[in-house]
C-alpha cells in the first residue's frame, strides 16, 4: 500500500521566509517522529523573485522527491502573488492559508478559489513583533493552528535552538510572540 503524504506548498517573493519556514516544519515534524522533506524551488535567483517551497509528510519513508503539485494546503506569504494558479492542483478539502490585510472574500475573488480559506496579517504582526517584514514564523504559527500538524511548543524550542547563538534573548522571544500572534490570529472560513 502506498505512503500516504501531508503537502504543503509555500508561495512567497525570494527573502520572505519560506524556505527557512518548511525547513521548521520538517525539523519539528522530524522531532515528532514523522518522516518529513522541505525543499524550495527557485526561478530567477533575486530578492523578490516570485518563488515555491514544498513540504511532504509523512509517518512512513518518504520515496517520491518531486515538487508538490497536489497539495493539502497552500500557504501564501505575499497576497501579491494571489492569482487562480495559486491553488492550482489544491485538493478538494484542502486549505489556503493567506497572509494578507485583505478580506477572505478579496482572497477568493482573487484565487477563484471556494473552499476552506484561512487568512492572518502575518507582515503587520511581523513588524509589530520582530521589527521585520518577514513574517514566515507567524504563518508557522498559523499553519500550527489550522492543521494541527506541528506541536506549537516543540516549533518554539527549535526556534531558541536555531536562533540561540544567532540572536540576542529579545529577538528569540520577539519570534516566539509572534508565532504565538499568527496562531491565535488566524481567522478561517468553515
Amino acid at each position: 500500500m502506498p505512503t500516504k503524504y501531508f503537502e504543503i506548498r509555500w508561495h512567497s517573493r525570494a527573502g520572505q521566509g519560506a524556505k527557512s519556514a518548511a525547513q521548521l516544519v520538517a525539523e519539528t515534524v522530524l522531532e515528532e517522529g514523522k518522516y518529513a522533506q522541505a525543499f524550495p524551488e527557485y526561478g530567477a535567483e533575486r530578492s523578490g523573485a516570485p518563488m515555491r517551497a514544498f513540504n511532504r509528510i509523512s509517518e512512513g519513508r518518504i520515496r517520491v522527491h518531486h515538487s508538490v503539485e497536489n497539495p493539502d494546503v497552500v500557504v501564501v506569504i505575499d497576497d501579491t502573488l494571489l492569482s487562480p494558479s495559486i491553488v492550482s492542483g489544491l485538493k478538494e478539502d484542502g486549505v489556503l492559508i493567506v497572509n494578507t490585510k485583505h478580506s477572505m472574500d478579496y482572497v477568493r475573488k482573487k484565487t477563484n478559489f471556494s473552499g476552506r480559506v484561512c487568512i492572518v496579517n502575518a507582515t503587520d504582526i511581523a513588524l509589530q513583533e520582530i521589527k521585520r517584514g518577514v513574517p514566515n514564523t507567524v504563518m508557522i504559527g498559523t499553519l500550527a493552528r489550522v492543521t494541527g500538524l506541528v506541536n506549537l511548543e516543540v516549533v518554539e524550542r527549535k526556534i531558541r535552538e536555531m536562533f540561540e547563538r544567532k540572536l540576542p534573548e529579545e529577538m528569540i522571544q520577539a519570534n516566539i510572540r509572534a508565532l504565538r500572534r499568527g496562531y491565535e490570529e488566524v481567522q478561517c472560513s468553515g
